[in-house]
């Protein structure tokens, strides 16, 4: 089935248009449009592929993303960060071209195409001027890397040498170490954890075959997200998701649903570095994206600390205790619950008082929650900078892929400014009190010891 929603340029900041290839298609609802409005389409392939396409015609242009459900969340617990190589290295050898290849004929063809890998998905981005030869040219080598990566050895080798060497330097890095305790602390046993549990030897572990075998059981058009955003028309997207699709096993997957995430909370871990400054990290699993209290926690946070110099955090941490040059509070949704956190580096003599006001911020505010002239200011930031959240293709893109991945409602961008209109300050605290508790936090600390 096809469905079309319109969405408005003057109450949108993300706009993502989408069109998708389908063999029949009914539209179920189609709003009334005006010359003010952009259309996102979106159909099903027989493949089971998704599509969404939005139509611009502004630019000669084409940004193409194809996802597939998976990223480091479908490795075995057993061999960790096989789903990292196998979508990474699709560009670095494909077909009968080798990465030399690759980037000669990317460069004579005047395209860019290169292959991704993360938590959630893995896949292949495009971008291609709309004419017509230079776009087949981006479809074929794309089609090649998505369906015929080769993963040579030599390569493997290569990308394991360097991905090892990073491990060792971030073995001094403050940040990393924070996040990495943290991530172990929050997802233990997690699919979302896993890359916290990486070293050396899993690394060294993962052999070419393994590579192989998670392509050919996790690349299938049945759980691929085509998201197209550009100068092309219906039916030319339909021609390039058919197209880029074709030669992967076309056998519908149906793939289990990641487990949700169990909570363990309230534990405390300090790693010694001998850096002067501490760095606190304060987080919990806490926000999916089909959060029933996404909107009241996402914009209450602004507040909090994700307003710059504005917010909470900051004016008590920096301007007012000068503990800090910056202090952050972060959701991040995921499918299933992502994490809410804090974070700030200080003078390791200022730690513990540090911690303990930034503890003391956010009971203050899950208790009381932002002001009416708070939230005001907070909804004029958020509403008032939609435009630019996609001003670009690349940014579009971004966010048609992640309505179609995470199957948001294609009003979503829509209905986005109006969601965050509505809220009062009252749903705000109502949901930061159900689902945030201060003594729940999780907290790592990496410096010298701390002085209680």
């Amino acid at each position: 089935m096809k469905t079309i929603a319109t969405i408005s340029i003057l109450s949108l900041a993300w706009l993502s248009q989408s069109a998708l290839a389908q063999t029949t298609t009914t539209p179920s609802t189609i709003a009334q449009t005006n010359p003010h409005q952009l259309h996102i389409q979106s159909w099903h392939l027989k493949n089971g592929a998704k599509v969404l396409l939005v139509e611009r015609h502004a630019l000669p242009i084409v940004d193409i993303n194809v996802a597939f459900d998976a990223g480091s969340r479908r490795d075995d617990a057993q061999k960790i960060g096989v789903a990292n190589f196998a979508g990474s290295l699709m560009d670095m050898g494909a077909g009968k071209w080798n990465e030399e290849d690759i980037r000669r004929l990317s460069s004579d063809w005047a395209v860019t195409v290169s292959s991704f890998s993360d938590t959630e998905q893995a896949g292949i981005r495009i971008r291609s001027l709309s004419q017509p030869q230079t776009l087949q040219d981006a479809l074929k080598l794309g089609q090649t890397i998505l369906s015929r990566p080769t993963y040579p050895q030599t390569v493997l080798t290569r990308e394991q040498d360097r991905a090892v060497l990073g491990w060792k330097q971030n073995q001094t890095d403050p940040q990393f170490l924070s996040s990495q305790a943290m991530t172990r602390l929050n997802y233990p046993q997690h699919p979302y954890g896993y890359w916290a549990q990486e070293n050396e030897a899993s690394i060294r572990a993962i052999k070419r075959q393994d590579l192989i075998d998670f392509h050919h059981r996790y690349f299938r058009p049945s759980t691929a997200v085509v998201s197209i955003v550009g100068d092309i028309n219906r039916s030319q997207a339909q021609k390039i998701a058919t197209e880029l699709l074709a030669d992967l096993p076309q056998q519908k997957l149906k793939l289990p649903n990641i487990a949700a995430v169990p909570l363990h909370k309230g534990q405390t871990t300090h790693i010694h570095h001998p850096a002067s400054q501490t760095h606190l990290d304060l987080s919990l699993p806490v926000i999916s994206r089909d959060d029933v209290d996404y909107f009241a926690l996402l914009i209450g946070n602004y507040t909090l600390g994700a307003g710059g110099f504005d917010s909470l955090l900051m004016k008590e941490l920096r301007d007012n205790r000068g503990f800090t040059y910056g202090a952050y509070s972060h959701f991040n949704p995921m499918a299933q619950k992502g994490t809410f956190s804090i974070g700030l580096s200080t003078q390791a003599a200022n730690a513990p008082e540090a911690l303990k006001v930034t503890k003391q911020v956010l009971a203050d505010y899950i208790a009381q929650g932002p002001t009416e002239a708070q939230l005001q200011q907070a909804k004029n930031n958020i509403i008032g900078g939609f435009p630019m959240r996609f001003d670009t293709n690349n940014k579009l893109l971004g966010w048609l892929s992640t309505i179609g991945f995470y199957q948001l409602p294609l009003d979503y961008l829509d209905t986005y400014p109006q969601k965050v209109q509505a809220l009062t300050t009252e749903q705000i605290r109502d949901a930061w009190q159900r689902r945030l508790k201060v003594e729940d936090l999780n907290v790592v600390t990496v410096g010298q010891s701390l002085k209680q």
